[in-house]
């Protein structure tokens, strides 16, 4: 679960940092690389440094289930820079 919780607050962080009100389908192509990319770190460190600290694993299917924690973290980390990027147009005016 602090996998997950970190990655909510680091797409919190992206959607907020990037300065202007963003075109959503830009946020949503930058969200699925940074997230893609952050899934397959924080996937692989709970699978092997930190076995069983997911909510949702689906490691024990193999390959499939690995992909489908990537594709899990893919979707936190966008839900999470969507936020960012709402926070971003209220506080910020």
């Amino acid at each position: 679960m602090l996998f997950e919780i970190l990655n909510l607050i680091l797409g919190i962080a992206f959607g907020f940092i990037h300065r202007g009100r963003e075109n959503y389908y830009l946020l949503l192509k930058n969200g699925v690389i940074v997230g893609l990319i952050l899934g397959i770190v924080f996937v692989l460190a709970a699978e092997y440094v930190f076995p069983g600290s997911l909510i949702l694993d689906v490691g024990y299917l193999g390959a499939p289930g690995i992909f489908a924690d990537i594709f899990f973290f893919v979707i936190i980390f966008i839900i999470g820079s969507v936020v960012g990027d709402w926070l971003e147009r209220k506080y910020r005016k």
